[in-house]
């Protein structure tokens, strides 16, 4: 049964992401948003502390820690849920700086998942310390394959010695200055899904360029770039998995598993973003009115019903959360749960945001945490699948047990 208790190490990982968060993201958060980007001096401080938004666990980089103790490695596996804590609380700190944290970002479960040891070793071993800051990326989105993975478009045509690539990506995360990226491909459009293929394209690839960082509404500070591959050589051991990976031609094998898969593990985190960016905005909200209005006026009454209905619906989205990450430690499919969570945290957020508007009137607008915490949190009802997406997965797995396809 998970237990809705945090452990002393989980507590001590909030305790200290959340620090971070009040003392080095927050002062930055709106001033790195009128600027559109992260400064560089602050990018060069966090990777010298060791701090990256880990798809595993808060702090680590590369494939493993490689002087854990025998100890830790007989601690039962709960990198997930340390990942969804940390995660809300960048959120509830910035999530536009939380996504420009260096690291291996969306790109680095793909390759812990499906990779070969020696594509561990080599994509995910640049992520240290000492170094200078680096990123990873994930290239899936499309001009006409966005919700809809199988209308990949962008082609691998198999060569001697690898693949050319030919195509675009578009709302890539770190896109244009991620040193790695993996991209995904068909070898044959005929095939669908059984087609797909992941590979790791390196920064300075000839054929491989960036054309365009998107101009957003919200996560301002957060590099989005538009991708393309023209007649792009990748050899034969960046494709990840190697070509044994895709023996089983079926649709849930090769590229099209390794991006499901991705998906099981990003949504949670997502999700717990999500619900930082709703937490962020309730409490601002919640101090705000403690202090503008009459503690018996009819605005006082109405802003703590909202605020009452906004402190259920996120700790629902944190509780969700918590539910698929936890599966996800013990290894058990959590396709599901992911989807409930995201689609949840994604729909919340926006109401939670909303309503701290309509409390907080005029006060709310233009150079305030709160506006931008609203222009935030549209993108988390759309990216790593809409909640419309989200919704079909559910239904898929109600009625599976039924032989039902929806």
């Amino acid at each position: 049964m998970i237990s809705y208790e945090l452990s002393p190490h989980q507590a001590q990982v909030r305790d200290v992401v959340h620090w971070f968060a009040e003392n080095e993201i927050r002062p930055i958060s709106l001033l790195a948003d009128e600027q559109k980007r992260v400064p560089d001096d602050w990018l060069q401080k966090v990777n010298q502390l060791g701090i990256s938004l880990s798809m595993s666990s808060f702090g680590e980089k590369g494939e493993e820690n490689k002087s854990e103790s025998k100890e830790r490695k007989k601690r039962e596996k709960q990198g997930n849920r340390l990942g969804v804590i940390a995660s809300e609380e960048l959120g509830w700190g910035d999530c536009a700086i939380a996504l420009t944290l260096p690291g291996p970002g969306l790109g680095g479960p793909p390759i812990q998942h499906s990779g070969t040891k020696e594509q561990k070793e080599r994509f995910l071993s640049i992520f240290s310390r000492d170094e200078e800051p680096k990123w990873g990326a994930y290239a899936l989105t499309e001009p006409e394959a966005g919700s809809d993975v199988s209308g990949l478009q962008t082609t691998a045509v198999k060569v001697d010695g690898g693949y050319v690539l030919n195509g675009e990506k578009i709302f890539i995360t770190n896109g244009k200055r991620a040193s790695w990226v993996v991209a995904f491909a068909t070898v044959d459009k005929t095939m669908g899904r059984a087609g797909h293929r992941a590979f790791v394209v390196e920064k300075g690839t000839p054929g491989f360029s960036c054309t365009r960082l998107a101009d957003k509404m919200g996560l301002r500070a957060s590099e989005t770039a538009e991708l393309v591959f023209e007649n792009c050589f990748v050899p034969d051991e960046n494709l990840l998995g190697g070509e044994e990976a895709y023996a089983n031609k079926g649709a849930r094998s090769g590229g099209f598993r390794v991006a499901m898969k991705t998906f099981d593990s990003t949504r949670p985190i997502i999700a717990a973003m999500a619900t930082g960016i709703a937490r962020a905005a309730y409490e601002y909200t919640l101090d705000f009115i403690q202090t503008e209005f009459p503690r018996h006026g009819t605005h006082y009454k109405m802003a703590s019903q909202l605020l009452a209905e906004m402190q259920q619906k996120i700790q629902v989205a944190r509780l969700l959360t918590w539910e698929s990450a936890w599966k996800g430690d013990l290894g058990k499919p959590n396709a599901q749960e992911a989807a409930m969570c995201k689609a949840f945290a994604g729909k919340i957020v926006l109401e939670v945001t909303s309503a701290s508007l309509e409390i907080m009137g005029p006060y709310g607008l233009e150079g305030n945490l709160v506006e931008k915490l609203y222009r935030d949190a549209k993108i988390y009802d759309i990216f790593e699948g809409t909640n419309q997406i989200q919704q079909l997965i559910i239904a898929r797995h109600l009625y599976e047990p039924y032989g039902i396809r929806v």
